[in-house]
């Protein structure tokens, strides 16, 4: 997320704070501290404060807790957890990728609702053997509650809830298809999004109440995400199967490491004229390094004639190729997390295939993709 604050690191795992965390926290510490003065008139002020704060703070804990659970199911199945966050609707723990089974997948989801569940049975079982009625066995009963409420609400079958991964690795293990999993199961979330808005709205314009208002929020969340889960999906299925070699850009611009400048210069006139920065190659194909059509205005016209390509060439990192066997779904992450519009394409045998463009991928999403070659 966007804005979101570090603070450190959980079990290895980067933990953000979103800012609007701060707000939640705000709010919950306000609420509890009123009911705890108003069921405990007793109570000075200051203290019902300290102890609304901590209430606050147990049922992040317990949000932490549920978002650990599903991130050390994922470790264990050898899938990174990029971050934990905390924001207004909740905590978001962030995986590297999809488990590679319907079984792993199930899992994954299941683990948070299952960690809620467990701590929803030992602050009953402490607010039981306690067996008080002051402050501390209310606040235990509420965290408990919380706990309940957590595991039952996220395991409603839509996305981007747990219910909703659980019904996805369902649909996979059924279909033999991840994609109409998630497609299926967000769908259904938009639903449930729907009655959600709904029951904000109804009691807002037929009798002026905000009392639902946070279930507007919280729909208008869940059709957000859902909708994005499908959306993406159906973009995952239509690429599946090709590779970063078949969208490699027809007559990329390739140019010989023992041309000239004033050879290069020819050749982009008539050739390439859309094109800024070219690849340059040695004899054998092998990718040495790029050139720019900037790069030529160091030199004045008149040695062009004399100077070759290598002698003004910027060397490339190997890190800015990719293989041409790679899944085109692992280019798209590369090209977003690096920021880059184009990528030079490698083969097998180390000779440069060409250049891939983001804008042919968009091309590829918006036109029906050709059939790979048998």
């Amino acid at each position: 997320m966007n804005s979101t604050i570090r603070v450190g690191n959980l079990f290895g795992i980067p933990f953000y704070l979103h800012p609007s965390w701060f707000l939640v926290l705000g709010l919950v510490t306000w609420t509890y501290s009123s009911g705890l003065a108003a069921q405990f008139p007793q109570l000075s002020a200051g203290l019902t404060v300290l102890l609304g704060l901590m209430t606050a703070l147990l049922l992040f804990s317990s949000v932490v807790a549920h978002e650990l659970g599903h991130s050390f199911v994922a470790l264990r199945q050898g899938i990174n957890v990029k971050s934990i966050t905390l924001f207004i609707f909740g905590g978001l723990a962030s995986l590297e990728k999809e488990s590679e089974t319907p079984g792993e997948a199930f899992w994954v989801a299941i683990a948070g609702p299952l960690v809620s569940f467990i701590l929803f049975g030992i602050f009953t079982a402490i607010g039981f053997l306690t067996g008080g009625s002051g402050p501390l066995a209310a606040i235990l009963a509420l965290v408990a509650s919380v706990n309940l409420a957590l595991a039952l609400f996220n395991l409603i079958p839509g996305l981007p809830l747990d219910g909703g991964n659980i019904l996805k690795s369902l649909v996979w293990k059924i279909t033999g298809n991840p994609y109409k999993g998630v497609v299926f199961a967000s769908r259904i979330g938009q639903v449930f999004a729907w009655l959600a808005i709904a029951s904000g709205l109804i009691p807002l314009f037929l009798f002026g109440s905000f009392a639902n208002s946070w279930n507007l929020l919280i729909g208008f969340f869940v059709l957000q995400n859902a909708g994005n889960a499908a959306q993406f999906a159906k973009v995952q299925e239509k690429l599946t199967g090709l590779t970063a070699g078949d969208v490699v850009t027809d007559d990329s611009p390739i140019v010989s490491v023992n041309m000239t400048l004033r050879e290069f210069a020819d050749q982009r006139i008539l050739y390439w004229q859309n094109w800024y920065k070219f690849l340059v190659t040695d004899d054998s194909g092998k990718l040495l390094g790029t050139i720019s059509v900037d790069d030529l205005r160091t030199i004045p016209t008149f040695e062009w004639s004399q100077i070759q390509i290598t002698e003004i060439m910027q060397p490339i990192e190997l890190y800015n190729t990719v293989k041409s066997d790679i899944p085109l779904l692992e280019v798209i992450q590369l090209l977003e997390g690096t920021k880059l519009s184009t990528l030079p394409v490698i083969g097998k045998n180390g000779v440069l295939v060409g250049i891939l463009e983001k804008a042919a991928i968009i091309n590829l999403l918006q036109n029906p993709v050709p059939a790979n070659p048998a």
